[in-house]
């Protein structure tokens, strides 16, 4: 399995201290500021037992859930590099299902980010596989065999079968994957280039919503460690991406068929056959911003899948755990933490409709609301 490619720099990114990403010969950390002194030592910790294990093998695959999100992409892009550089290992970064979403298939395409399909890379030769951003008892990745993960890093909370990896950091303190990997960089005293740094600051900057959603004081430390290191303009073309049109036919038809309950307390879209599956979790967040909502949860289905998302706006709710008690009896795997949690079930023949008709009611009551066809968010014209 050949070498993670060095990741290059992209035109007017600002010049940074040298890297071997694209930059010049040294890959240690000279002129930027340490991590905080209370964190240092327990960093420093984590990275010698995750080199213990790492140095043991030879070939890695590091493998993000399927359909990743940018924090999923980020830190294995990051991992992968940590791994060549301080282990002297062969790494392969890969994901199962698509990146689909405007912004994410940017952040491939402007980033020339060293990631890849997982059905190209499977069958090569490994001896070491690896998680980010997801657990084995998740199962929300694309790995034939029955492998079981030596090396588990997660923000999420902990599953009790991470336990039995060989190295395991999961639960962070952190809202995102990609700030528990700037961490373990940092404690090697890595620079990463421009376009990994874009990478994890944006990877940082989406699962944490801009800093404006459970996020930690490593999130805020590793945000503003790497925004001198990234390529702004890179950044900006990801976050504003061209669109398809039937992006917008999948919001027009979400805002259609979106239905108030409680009162306006929360909103349930089933938006249909997708296009994408990213396209699920994005109505899910857009609709959680109406005004004095509490929750919302959007589904749609995806080549034989029922996707669905939930967000919050009440605290005393942990969305995660939620979503877990809804969908595991259905056969689906879920995944989540605090204020966002998303799942997909396996239709296995059943109506699409019908399962998100009893999905949608199971919610409501959970939530103490009465189930039933509550009323448009958008009253259709007469």
């Amino acid at each position: 399995m050949a070498a993670i490619p060095a990741l290059p720099p992209s035109p007017g990114a600002a010049k940074v201290a040298p890297t071997s990403m694209g930059n010049a010969p040294s890959p240690r950390e000279t002129d930027r500021p340490p991590a905080p002194a209370s964190n240092q030592f327990l960093q420093r910790d984590r990275l010698r037992k995750l080199l213990q294990v790492a140095k043991e093998h030879h070939r890695a695959l590091i493998l993000t859930h399927d359909n990743p999100d940018p924090d999923a992409v980020a830190s294995a892009c990051g991992l992968a590099y940590l791994l060549g550089q301080c282990a002297g290992l062969s790494t392969t970064a890969a994901y199962g299902g698509i990146i689909g979403r405007a912004e994410n298939k940017a952040m491939l395409r402007v980033l020339h980010l060293p990631i890849q399909p997982v059905s190209r890379v499977e069958h090569q030769p490994r001896d070491l596989v690896c998680l980010v951003d997801t657990q084995p008892e998740v199962g929300n990745y694309s790995l034939s065999s029955p492998e079981v993960p030596q090396l588990v890093i997660d923000h999420h909370p902990a599953r009790p079968a991470s336990l039995l990896a060989s190295f395991h950091d999961v639960g962070g303190p952190a809202g995102a994957t990609s700030t528990m990997v700037t961490q373990y960089l940092r404690a090697a005293r890595l620079v990463p280039g421009p376009h990994l740094a874009t990478a994890l600051f944006y990877g940082i900057k989406s699962d944490t919503r801009d800093l404006g959603r459970e996020y930690e004081p490593a999130d805020i430390d590793c945000y503003n460690w790497l925004f001198p290191l990234i390529d702004k303009p890179a950044l900006s073309r990801i976050e504003h991406p061209s669109v398809p049109a039937r992006y917008f036919a999948a919001y027009h038809r979400a805002y259609e068929r979106a239905r108030l309950h409680g009162g306006g307390e929360a909103v349930v879209a089933d938006m249909g056959e997708v296009y994408v599956p990213e396209i699920v979790p994005e109505v899910a967040e857009r609709l959680v911003s109406l005004e004095g909502l509490r929750w919302s949860l959007a589904t749609g289905s995806y080549k034989g899948e029922l996707y669905l998302s939930l967000r919050l706006n009440d605290r005393r709710v942990n969305a995660g755990k939620l979503v877990r008690e809804i969908c595991a009896p259905l056969g689906g795997s879920a995944g989540g933490h605090g204020a966002m949690a998303g799942a997909r079930i396996p239709l296995r023949g059943r109506s699409p409709e019908l399962l998100t008709n009893d999905i949608f009611a199971t919610f409501l009551r959970a939530f103490h609301l009465r189930p039933g066809p509550g009323t448009p968010l958008v009253p259709l014209e007469p």
